[in-house]
């Protein structure tokens, strides 16, 4: 779920501008589950641009706020929400936690860094959507460690149907600043994208697992 078309389509545009997303049609990427897709999203570059940074922090921290209440904690999950969650707990001036994928099999065994007291409210942050599995992983954690969350925002999804039924199975609630039709409409009224690539960009968003560049 998005907050507005306009977020959407303005985090679109500045994913877009700073080409934390890159669209390649004509030459697919190999993700690390195998899947061969048209488009790749590294939103760490946000970090990297601090007008763009603040504009991702200052929002997520407002929808937080508006649809959560301020948590007692922010928790990001490792490695590419971070960045962003300890921008967002500093803004909202909450202490900030981060959750690993699994435990260390060294030192303390961690799989959340940071302190949190059992029963207090987070809100996860999260930079990217797809299937939401490493993304319900981190949420597991928190619940294993009796902290209340009370749901997850994160910067973009593919807007996968499996997703959906992940995150509803899990009874989450997730909001994104942007989603995989916004971006493909802001990329067209841009001349990012034509209308061939369009439907290419479409047609690998209804099947990502079965579509090939041929």
């Amino acid at each position: 779920m998005i907050f507005n078309k306009h977020t959407a389509r303005k985090t679109a545009e500045v994913l877009l501008q700073i080409n934390a997303i890159k669209l390649s049609p004509k030459a697919p990427f190999t993700w690390a589950s195998g899947w061969k897709s048209p488009i790749y999203c590294d939103n760490r570059i946000i970090l990297s641009y601090p007008t763009i940074r603040n504009y991702i922090r200052e929002t997520m921290a407002k929808q937080i706020e508006k649809q959560y209440g301020k948590p007692d904690v922010i928790a990001g999950v490792a490695t590419g929400a971070i960045g962003i969650g300890m921008l967002v707990a500093e803004y909202l001036g909450v202490p900030f936690i981060y959750v690993r994928p699994e435990a260390k099999s060294h030192g303390r065994k961690n799989q959340i860094e940071g302190h949190a007291e059992s029963g207090q409210n987070v809100v996860v942050v999260e930079d990217l959507i797809s299937t939401g599995k490493s993304s319900l992983n981190a949420v597991k954690a928190l619940k294993e460690a009796n902290l209340n969350v009370k749901g997850m925002i994160a910067i973009f999804s593919y807007g996968f149907e499996v997703a959906n039924n992940n995150f509803n199975e899990e009874n989450i609630t997730l909001h994104t600043l942007s989603n995989y039709q916004s971006l493909l409409d802001q990329a067209l009224d841009t001349h990012y994208i034509t209308q061939k690539e369009l439907k290419t960009l479409s047609d690998w968003n209804a099947n990502p697992s079965e579509w090939n560049a041929n």
